[in-house]
């Protein structure tokens, strides 16, 4: 592995085409595209910034892209199907232990803590702590984390957290397990939240800021 002495980063254009490299490095890992070859990367841009032709024909490469991106297609459908199928098969048997409640949306719940307070409504703003993992123990989103209470909007969350925080007392804490309907269905959310994921979440419901 070459260090940075080996490779002479010691100006800052070599910086700056180091940099260059990482950047493109890591759209090459975003692609999430099998079977890349590292050395067919680097003979590609060698042979571009050199201003040599392309020794593949624009058809041929075409056809490759389509190729590749008919694969990339038919792996996410089958990822997006199996976590359709492991969020059901958790679900179910999640809704068979005695300190679950389970719903007719399909949302399910467990109360930790009992809270006292007051209801919010629809139309409430709230201040809650939260924290957020995919099935797999993969932290997506936490307010806890952060050390940073989260306000919004009771209708202008997830199906899912609308419908839980009109059932929940201020002062309770309970663990969600929302459905991917009830969450962010076939689409997913950005990275951290792949299509069809069944999502669970803890949270603490601090105050209603206007009910």
């Amino acid at each position: 592995m070459a260090t940075e002495n080996q490779l002479s980063l010691g100006s800052d254009e070599q910086k700056v085409s180091y940099g260059l490299g990482r950047q493109f490095g890591d759209h090459l890992m975003q692609t999430h595209i099998a079977g890349i070859d590292l050395e067919a990367v680097i003979a590609g841009m060698e042979q571009a910034f050199m201003g040599q032709s392309s020794v593949i024909p624009p058809d041929s490469l075409e056809a490759a892209y389509q190729a590749v991106e008919t694969k990339l297609k038919a792996a996410a459908k089958a990822r997006a199907g199996k976590a359709l199928e492991d969020g059901e098969s958790f679900l179910a048997r999640n809704s068979r232990k005695n300190n679950i409640v389970s719903l007719d949306s399909g949302l399910q719940y467990e109360v930790l803590d009992k809270g006292t307070g007051e209801l919010p409504g629809l139309d409430s703003r709230v201040r809650t702590h939260y924290h957020g993992t995919l099935l797999d123990g993969t932290v997506f989103d936490s307010s806890v984390e952060r050390d940073e209470p989260a306000e919004f909007g009771v209708s202008q969350v997830i199906a899912g957290w609308t419908e839980a925080l009109q059932l929940m007392p201020v002062g309770s804490r309970w663990r969600l397990y929302i459905p991917s309907g009830l969450a962010y269905g076939s689409q997913g959310a950005g990275a951290d939240i792949p299509p069809n994921a069944t999502l669970t979440f803890e949270v603490s419901l601090l105050e209603i800021l206007q009910q």
